[in-house]
């Protein structure tokens, strides 16, 4: 078992891609992650745009053992563990530190609204079941309920920073953002997770790394460097086709990332299909595809 890596940087959510057959294409999963190191990813991990909740137990077990074999040491790989109870969060947990996942990610139940006091003690469960990092992920922007700045600093000065870590996506995410911060005294290890649009707002607000979808890997690293050195002019140059890009992805929440995201995939020639596991609201229509395919290519001019 190799010792766990830090978690700062870019660190983009794994896609899962599927063959014409519904299956896991595990050789598009090889080629999307070597190219995400190859761009300069520090690391990668499941999320919701990995459809982690949409995967059969045994595909997510798979997808879990599977990254980090594929990463190969090459950056932290952390798995997305939440569940609709705490005794299947807890599994998936146990089986991403068997796995050698570097950190655990998880939402809160999504069926229901919960307590502060069963939030507190869903997320406890999770932090004290591995000797793993947990990130808290607030995914209410497309699933689920809020989790109360009281929960999370309860978590913080219970475990410690470098057990809880922070990726929060509720709206309004700069405010929370920065009342998360000041809340914890500047300790709390916060990542940012809002497809671009809203990375060089947060950065300035302190993040420790983001966690953007793959689609647009290349521009998120470029915007990030740039903001890093205090390039601003190169940062804002990058950073608005990936904003614009972004946006039509938000206006059909999760289903709009998953369909303009995979569409990306399958034009960078990483994947084979864009399939995606229904049931789905949204499909990308042929206006939106050309507008998307329109940016995407001014971004690659940008980007040279």
């Amino acid at each position: 078992m190799r010792n766990h890596k830090q978690l700062p940087g870019v660190l983009p959510i794994v896609h899962t891609p599927f063959t014409d057959d519904d299956t896991i294409d595990e050789i598009s999963l090889r080629r999307q992650l070597d190219w995400a190191f190859d761009t300069g990813a520090d690391g990668c991990g499941t999320g919701m745009v990995s459809e982690i909740l949409r995967l059969t137990s045994e595909e997510r077990r798979r997808l879990t053992h599977l990254i980090p074999e594929i990463v190969n040491g090459r950056g932290p790989v952390f798995a997305s563990v939440g569940a609709e109870s705490t005794a299947q969060a807890v599994t998936w947990a146990k089986e991403a530190e068997a796995a050698d996942n570097d950190a655990l990610m998880a939402i809160p139940p999504t069926h229901t609204d919960l307590s502060n006091q069963d939030l507190t003690d869903y997320f406890t469960a999770l932090a004290e079941v591995t000797r793993l990092p947990l990130i808290v992920q607030d995914a209410s922007a497309y699933v689920g309920q809020s989790i109360p700045l009281s929960v999370l600093v309860g978590l913080l000065d219970q475990f410690g920073p470098e057990k809880i870590l922070f990726k929060p996506e509720a709206a309004p995410l700069g405010p929370n953002l920065s009342s998360l911060r000041d809340a914890t005294n500047g300790t709390a290890k916060i990542f940012e997770g809002s497809g671009g649009i809203l990375l060089v707002d947060s950065f300035r607000r302190g993040i420790t790394g983001t966690m953007p979808g793959m689609d647009l890997l290349d521009g998120i690293i470029e915007v990030w460097r740039a903001l890093q050195v205090g390039d601003d002019e190169r940062a804002y140059e990058v950073y608005y086709p990936i904003c614009a890009i972004t946006a039509l992805q938000m206006q059909a929440g999760l289903d709009g990332f998953l369909a303009i995201e995979k569409h990306l995939l399958v034009k960078r020639g990483l994947f084979e299909t864009d399939i995606r596991r229904p049931p789905f609201k949204w499909i990308l229509d042929s206006e939106t595809r050309s507008e998307v395919d329109r940016l995407f290519d001014r971004l690659q001019l940008i980007l040279g």
